[in-house]
């Protein structure tokens, strides 16, 4: 069984948005390396703990942590980018994790194009797809199944959307035109869990948030170099998800 977790960066509206990116990010870890995983995410903040000061019940939320805030205001700013960095460098080291990335450029997108549902589609379906053809990092057994965690509060829509692809799912063909392939692997309905609760759905934000942070940096990363951390990752990049992108993320 995969586990996918996964999380946003930038916005989806197509009026009046301010963001012309909008990435999710989905941290996909298998059922017999979960706990390793977890195990060595707590380890990591323990470390932080003890040389950052930042407390274990306090949230890794990486566009906060630039940003800054009052209760934050005691970690220097630096110091914050610093968190982050380790913070990404600890995932590239998780056991066989793997890191699907879609990007929705709305630059040229006609009004109806809902950044949202596109997405999602297309990250579920690279799910259902990577799992088939056994392309994860340390795949196992040929009957794998996934089950996918998404941050916030329930989403009707999205759930919704999940249950109308195991009946509808239309992919492009090779041979032009769409077929449509229903999902099979993935199970239940998402299940939604809070970030604070969660180191997993906190990884997936910094995942997230780094790659945005790549396509259209702010200031600060720009000038402290922030706007290279994504590449920390590479070694979990799930290359297989896009075949027209060297690190494989799934471009729209």
């Amino acid at each position: 069984m995969y586990f996918m977790y996964v999380d946003e960066s930038g916005d989806a509206g197509m009026v009046n948005s301010p963001s012309r990116y909008f990435v999710l990010s989905g941290l996909v870890v298998h059922e017999r390396d979960w706990r390793l995983s977890l195990d060595a995410l707590v380890a990591f903040r323990l470390r932080i703990r003890d040389h950052f000061e930042l407390k274990l019940r306090e949230e890794v939320h990486a566009a906060q942590f630039v940003r800054g805030s009052e209760e934050l205001s005691r970690i220097a700013k630096h110091d914050r980018l610093a968190i982050l960095r380790h913070f990404a460098d600890e995932l590239a080291r998780l056991p066989d994790a793997n890191l699907i990335n879609v990007v929705v450029d709305k630059q040229g997108k006609s009004a109806g194009y809902d950044p949202f549902e596109k997405a999602w589609q297309a990250l579920i379906q690279r799910f259902e797809n990577t799992i088939a053809f056994r392309n994860f990092r340390g795949t196992a057994g040929q009957e794998e199944r996934g089950m996918i965690f998404a941050d916030g509060e329930p989403q009707k829509k999205l759930t919704q959307l999940l249950r109308m692809m195991r009946h509808h799912n239309p992919v492009p063909s090779q041979l032009g035109g769409y077929r449509s392939l229903q999902l099979r692997r993935i199970l239940e309905d998402p299940v939604y869990r809070d970030s604070r609760h969660s180191l997993l759905i906190q990884s997936a934000d910094l995942c997230a948030f780094l790659l945005y942070q790549r396509l259209v940096p702010n200031g600060y990363m720009r000038r402290k170099g922030g706007s290279h951390y994504f590449d920390r990752l590479s070694p979990m990049l799930c290359r297989a998800a896009s075949t027209q992108d060297p690190e494989g993320i799934v471009r729209l």
